[in-house]
């Protein structure tokens, strides 16, 4: 092992701020990609570094209180999606948990991208990027693009009075050109949904 390479990351790496996600593409300029692994390795046994899933590691954050801190799934997501140069938006049941219309947390958590298809496990839950149109990651509004992508989970047909009353309370929080933007990008069955059941309401 080149311990100049190992020297390199793990000064790198305290430079960071705490609850850093590095991946080993952070450090290409390093050395070889076996090299770079296997220093990664030896960090990861130093304890300088905690691996959460196959070839993502991050540093810790130590909060007075809680002790040692990691990063959710969503903000893991969030930085490969950042470091790969590519666009996610969550969908699914988790969507609809981050806005309050679901008590439901699925162990998977699917985000669209216009990216490569990838599964990433993360301790007993995982990370799926899943590969979709243009027009979906489109959306702008921060409710109305995770509600409609979300319901798109449900049956429509069987929604009940209080999460009806909730979807009309989280599309009147929405910013109407936002709104209306979103509405043309939605599936047909999920904009006819909302025009038909939720517009004349929120006027």
């Amino acid at each position: 092992m080149n311990e100049s390479i190992i020297g390199q990351i793990q000064a790198r790496v305290k430079r960071s701020k705490s609850g850093q996600i590095f991946l080993p593409s952070d450090f290409k300029d390093l050395g070889t990609s076996a090299a770079i692994r296997k220093a990664l390795s030896r960090l990861v046994e130093q304890k300088i570094l905690i691996r959460m899933g196959q070839g993502i590691y991050v540093t810790a954050v130590h909060d007075k209180v809680f002790g040692e801190v990691l990063p959710s799934i969503e903000e893991i997501a969030t930085s490969i999606a950042k470091k790969e140069h590519v666009k996610i938006m969550l969908t699914g049941q988790h969507a609809l948990n981050k806005i309050g219309l679901s008590t439901q947390v699925p162990m998977k958590m699917v985000f669209l991208t216009n990216g490569t298809k990838k599964n990433i496990n993360i301790g007993k839950s995982s990370i799926i990027f899943q590969p979709t149109t243009s027009k979906k990651l489109a959306m702008l509004g921060s409710i109305s693009s995770l509600l409609f992508l979300g319901l798109e989970e449900l049956d429509l047909k069987q929604l009940s009075k209080s999460e009806i009353e909730k979807i009309i309370s989280l599309l009147k929080k929405e910013d109407t050109k936002k709104l209306k933007h979103d509405l043309k990008l939605a599936p047909t069955k999920i904009s006819d949904f909302v025009i038909k059941n939720f517009v004349k309401q929120m006027v």
